[in-house]
């Protein structure tokens, strides 16, 4: 078994997932939902991460977070 991933326009969903069902061929539709956040802010978050993973980081004391 080959499996195969293709992105299809949503116009033309029907069609294809139709054509692919009359090949005999096996359809799982996934839709991909674009993010509603700008890349660079996401980009910027997971370096933030990935900075906490390798304890680059400064820990500040509740206490003297308004000092």
């Amino acid at each position: 078994m080959t499996i195969a991933t293709i992105e299809i326009p949503d116009k033309k969903t029907t069609l294809v997932k139709q054509l692919l069902k009359e090949l005999g061929v096996t359809v799982k539709i996934e839709k991909e939902e674009k993010s509603p956040y700008d890349p660079k802010f996401v980009a910027k978050i997971k370096k933030a991460d990935k900075d906490i993973v390798k304890g680059r980081t400064k820990k500040i004391p509740i206490a003297d977070l308004w000092k």
